[in-house]
């Protein structure tokens, strides 16, 4: 897959910018994420979901910037692999639009600590996820925290 050199999409700009706005999360991003479209096709002898990704991703991006809430997928000591939320309210293994976007991360480098819910800021190489029999449509590989 050949990614963009560099697509950043971030609210930072835009909270600096305005009062009020240093505690949100960065909605461009999520926004981008929430866009995917996705069908589920049931028949009585197949199965299939449907994506369609918005052009600023559909390609995949090579530096890609987030801010969320980690939700650690087991042990919290040494992650390298957790979902990002964009409200730690959202549950993000209910597969259903209507809980939020959630966004599987895999770091380059483990953590020593993440404790469900931690905020941080990442930076990394966002993927598309083509294959057609699972909902999950995108992941964060290579990912550094940038803040938090």
């Amino acid at each position: 897959m050949s990614l963009p050199k560099s697509v950043t999409l971030s609210a930072t700009a835009l909270a600096a910018a305005s009062p009020g706005l240093a505690e949100t999360i960065d909605s461009a991003a999520w926004d981008v994420l929430a866009a995917i479209e996705i069908e589920e096709i049931v028949t009585e002898t197949t199965y299939q979901v449907r994506k369609i990704f918005p052009a600023e991703i559909k390609d995949g991006v090579a530096q890609f910037d987030i801010t969320g809430f980690a939700v650690p997928l087991g042990d919290t000591r040494n992650v390298r692999d957790f979902m990002l939320v964009s409200d730690i309210g959202f549950c993000p293994f209910c597969g259903d639009p209507a809980h939020g976007t959630a966004l599987q991360v895999t770091l380059a480098a483990p953590l020593d600590v993440v404790e469900e819910g931690t905020r941080l800021t990442l930076r990394g190489a966002l993927e598309t996820i083509q294959d057609d029999q699972t909902w999950q449509s995108a992941i964060m590989r290579d990912a550094v925290v940038i803040d938090g």
